[in-house]
């Protein structure tokens, strides 16, 4: 028998544990560990709340937990109840998958002024994310501005866009639903160093901001390369771009009071404000030959009271493991970091890819511990009998996937008409249910 621990109940982890689980059959036993009561990691807290769909691959990773060869161990936190000696230890190999939940920094002078948020965190307000509930982000101002160019940002701008109505049959919380109710931004800017062509937004996503209710895409013309450029795009990119360009010919719609700018070519300098973010000082680019973003020295600025970063992500540094800092995720040779220790998803790789992606991650490394230790081979670790003997030798209240499916129930009872669920956002909220101590 052979004992594996999955630290990230997330997509990377869940596909981890399926490889791991074809691979060994009844001949292993696999611990997946989150340090929230509940599962999913970043469908749960990232993704969309009016993207319900991609929401469903959940129900691939019920059948993994479902299984006698896979278990669901909740409300253990990895550098506070167990550290990765603790599990090396108990464990013939121990898979990081994290994720990337910390913000990566602007670097710019006045960041740290109130009303410059993260993309995490607000994701996380308004997804229910415990860490995020109390950010009450500012939505008195007319003004706001999203600092980047890939799918979160949009999926941040389209958040403040929307209306009540807009959000029926998502499972956006009630706090962020009732605050967006009576938000009195009316124009989005997002700002993105370089051009259309550079940008990382899918078009799924894109094409979502022509059909809002309350408000209208604007593109400028004068920002993309003559349209024979196009055909040098993977067919993807290019049908992203045919979309911008799309919004770039069609005229504004006047009856429509919210305003969605695309600023390409667009550098952040510094943000400034008395007491709190008030303006964007931005610096014109262009592209140098190497397709770099470079000044031109022309600036300006971009008025906005809620400003939100959506640069990208890192994987926080964790006591006995190697971190690449520049690239924000661990260092790993093809996803091993030691013996016996490995890492997957964007713990791996960094914050790039789908939820998709995550698979062939997880299934690679999962060849490479059975290469390692092949099926038929036995270890002579304790596994999950050694783990539930530590976390009560240290009064850790763990919870199971039976559980969750409690928390789940809960939630979807309290719903209000048309959602899936309304989730409940603090830790002593999911104990409660469970009739535990928080």
């Amino acid at each position: 028998m052979r004992h594996f621990a999955i630290v990230g109940s997330g997509p990377a982890g869940f596909y981890t544990a399926e490889a791991l689980a074809k691979a060994y059959g009844d001949q292993a036993r696999i611990d997946i560990l989150d340090r929230y009561a509940v599962p999913y990691g970043l469908i749960r807290f990232g993704v969309a709340p009016d993207h319900q769909s991609l929401k469903a691959v959940s129900k691939r990773y019920d059948k993994v937990a479902e299984t006698d060869t896979v278990r669901f161990v909740g409300n253990v936190t990895i550098g506070n109840d167990l550290a990765i000696d603790d599990l090396t230890k108990l464990y013939d190999a121990v898979i990081l998958a994290t994720g990337a939940p910390r913000d990566r920094k602007l670097g710019i002078p006045g960041e740290e002024l109130p009303g410059v948020v993260g993309s995490a965190e607000f994701v996380g307000w308004y997804n229910g994310h415990p860490d995020f509930v109390d950010l009450d982000p500012p939505l008195g101002g007319t003004h706001a501005a999203v600092i980047g160019n890939g799918n979160v940002a949009l999926d941040c701008a389209r958040i403040l866009s929307k209306t009540g109505h807009e959000f029926e049959g998502s499972d956006i919380v009630g706090h962020a639903l009732d605050a967006l109710g009576r938000s009195l931004i009316r124009t989005i800017t997002i700002l993105g160093r370089r051009g259309p062509h550079q940008i990382a937004m899918t078009p799924k996503e894109l094409g979502e901001l022509g059909h809002l209710e309350e408000a209208s895409p604007e593109v400028d013309a004068a920002d993309f390369p003559p349209v024979e450029a196009d055909e040098a795009l993977e067919p993807g990119h290019r049908k992203s771009i045919t979309i911008l360009r799309e919004f770039a010919g069609t005229a504004v719609d006047s009856k429509k009071p919210k305003r969605m700018i695309f600023d390409f070519f667009a550098k952040p300098l510094r943000i400034e404000g008395d007491e709190s973010a008030e303006r964007i000082i931005v610096e014109r680019t262009r592209l140098d030959e190497e397709g770099r973003a470079v000044g031109t020295g022309e600036t300006y600025e971009v008025p906005a009271s809620l400003i939100i970063t959506a640069i990208g992500y890192s994987t926080p540094p964790l006591a006995g493991v190697p971190h690449d800092d520049k690239h924000g995720h661990y260092l790993n040779d093809h996803g091993q970091i030691s013996d016996g220790l490995y890492c997957v998803g964007w713990a791996r790789r960094g914050p790039t890819g789908t939820i998709g992606t995550n698979r062939p991650d997880g299934y690679e490394v999962a060849e490479q511990v059975a290469a390692a230790m092949p099926a038929g081979s036995d270890g002579d670790k304790p596994g999950g009998e050694g783990l539930d003997a530590l976390l009560q030798e240290r009064g850790v209240e763990a919870t199971s996937f039976e559980d969750w499916r409690a928390i789940e129930r809960a939630e979807e009872a309290q719903a209000r008409p048309g959602s899936p669920r309304e989730k409940f956002v603090r830790h002593g909220d999911w104990m409660k249910v469970l009739g535990r101590p928080s």
